[in-house]
């Protein structure tokens, strides 16, 4: 670890992004002004279905982030707590939407401070986007419904 990096204040927030969500660039827009550095990993789990490749979702991260400085974008797979020792990472950002979110939450936060020392910081999300979820926006996507109020403008599935 660079010594500067020590001083740095670190947090990777992970997620699958399938697709990105309005509640994910929410959480993003409030860590900001915790951390130095926010590192969205974009998880690639080959046990899991998805909708869109990695390589799609990681473009629809970055276009939703192009303009931010101090966010950067990386795809990961394996553990979470791995990857933020790979990159540095003392915090893991994570949005809740609901005590649903927070109990299975809480025990993943548990068992990775133990197992590494790595603190999770959990942001309640706002009223304006804590009822959406990408499994929902899947589902209307899949559906051919109106999904453009739900994620970042500009993305189009």
């Amino acid at each position: 670890m660079k010594k500067k990096d020590k001083l740095m204040k670190i947090a990777v927030f992970p997620g699958s992004f399938d697709p990105i969500t309005l509640g994910h660039l929410d959480i993003v827009n409030r860590g900001i002004n915790l951390f130095d550095k926010i590192i969205i990993g974009v998880g690639s789990n080959s046990e899991k279905k998805y909708m869109f490749p990695i390589v799609n979702r990681i473009e629809f991260v970055k276009k939703t982030f192009e303009t931010f400085q101090s966010i950067e974008i990386e795809s990961f797979e394996g553990l979470t707590i791995d990857f933020c020792k790979k990159k540095n990472a003392g915090f893991i950002l994570r949005g809740i939407r609901n005590p649903g979110d927070f109990e299975f939450e809480k025990t993943i936060a548990l068992t990775n401070r133990k197992l590494s020392g790595i603190e999770t910081i959990f942001l309640p999300t706002s009223p304006s986007t804590s009822y959406i979820s990408s499994s929902i926006v899947r589902e209307i996507i899949a559906n051919k419904g109106e999904y453009k109020h739900l994620v970042p403008k500009n993305l189009v599935f």
